[in-house]
């Protein structure tokens, strides 16, 4: 009579969130609703919280912890148990690491779920991380990651790739450095007013300026220089905001559309910026956006196209902008959207007819048939 069977263990799902970047408190919001998403009964789940200051700690598994507070972004504090993911696909996982003790494997990770908003997160770095230790993870890869993160690199491939993008200007470091005067010179050479100024490798709108009079140019870019020594100035252009998400098929092979959706941002702000998108209650969301057939079919295309030029995997957000004469411009592709209560990327999805807790486990289900490395 043969042994009885152990039951196949849960997959161990590690949830990574918070992060070096302006964006930590939007990261933690987004893992508070993605932990009280994933279906337990399928699942194991590791969450691991990144400090400020890039410490990987144990973070505690209660969403609630993770929800704005009174109008506070929550945050990793770094009292958790000290972790370590090492660069290695021998190595065996996780590994717990204290001050003066030899780090201890604790939990082979069979796919990790990055949820880093910004640089060292979003921008191919963690990615990286997770290529050389070996482990799947949802979303795209490092290049697709690196290139959409810098908005920079992104207009530029998208153009190459033969895609509308508005016209812009690139601010580098070494150029402001050097040659300010030159550097706005040129600015306002290949641009009209208003323009955006925007860190190049960042989101949820931090650190973003419009500028109406060349007098406020160069505040601006000192403004925007404070999250990243590499700025993008974009013209501003008129038109309604869509956006779109889009999905790996289940079986890879093709790409996926959602319906679109609009935000309208209300009286008192110039821009869809950070206090409007998670703060105050001062946006509205329409989803599905009021478009017609041949609107919505046209920003879907682009979603879908912008979503192969820049060689995504995964998922993504992508932006536009609907010129009143039915000219749709792609403003930029997130490679990891938001996924917070208010974030338009669940939501458009849910009025697809994927709800959030169905879309998190496809995400999850998807990266767990991937393998790292060259594909």
């Amino acid at each position: 009579m043969s042994e009885p069977r152990e039951p196949a263990r849960k997959p161990k799902v590690a949830v990574v969130f918070g992060g070096r970047s302006s964006e930590h408190g939007v990261s933690c919001v987004s893992a508070g609703s993605v932990l009280a998403a994933i279906d337990r009964d399928r699942y194991d789940v590791i969450p691991i919280g990144i400090t400020p200051d890039g410490r990987w700690v144990l973070a505690a598994d209660d969403p609630d912890r993770l929800a704005i507070s009174g109008g506070a972004l929550p945050a990793v504090d770094g009292t958790g148990v000290g972790v370590v993911l090492a660069g290695d696909p021998t190595a065996g996982g996780l590994s717990v690491r204290e001050p003066g003790q030899v780090p201890e494997t604790f939990a082979e990770v069979d796919v990790v779920f990055p949820l880093l908003h910004g640089p060292y997160g979003e921008d191919g770095t963690i990615q990286g991380l997770l290529e050389l230790a070996g482990v799947p993870y949802v979303g795209s890869g490092v290049l697709s990651s690196a290139v959409s993160m810098d908005k920079a690199a992104m207009k530029a491939m998208l153009r190459a790739a033969g895609l509308p993008v508005g016209p812009y200007a690139v601010i580098t470091d070494r150029e402001w450095t050097a040659e300010p005067d030159l550097a706005e010179a040129g600015v306002r050479a290949a641009l009209e007013l208003p323009v955006f100024v925007k860190p190049a490798r960042a989101g949820s709108s931090v650190g973003i300026s419009k500028v109406k009079d060349w007098a406020q140019l160069r505040q601006a870019i000192e403004a925007a220089r404070e999250h990243d020594p590499k700025v993008v100035v974009e013209q501003g252009i008129t038109g309604r905001e869509i956006e779109c998400g889009v999905l790996e098929s289940e079986d890879g092979r093709r790409v996926e559309t959602s319906v679109c959706a609009e935000i309208r941002v209300g009286a008192g702000y110039e821009f869809y910026d950070f206090r409007a998108k998670y703060l105050d209650d001062a946006t509205e969301l329409d989803v599905p956006a009021q478009l017609t057939t041949i609107e919505s079919d046209r920003v879907r295309t682009l979603a879908a196209a912008a979503f192969r030029a820049l060689d995504c995997e995964g998922f993504a957000r992508a932006d536009f902008f609907l010129l009143a004469d039915g000219t749709v411009v792609v403003n930029e592709v997130n490679t990891i959207p938001g996924f917070t209560p208010v974030s338009m990327f669940p939501r458009m999805w849910a009025a697809t007819g994927l709800d959030y807790p169905g879309l998190v486990d496809r995400l999850i289900a998807a990266a767990l048939r991937k393998r790292p490395g060259l594909r």
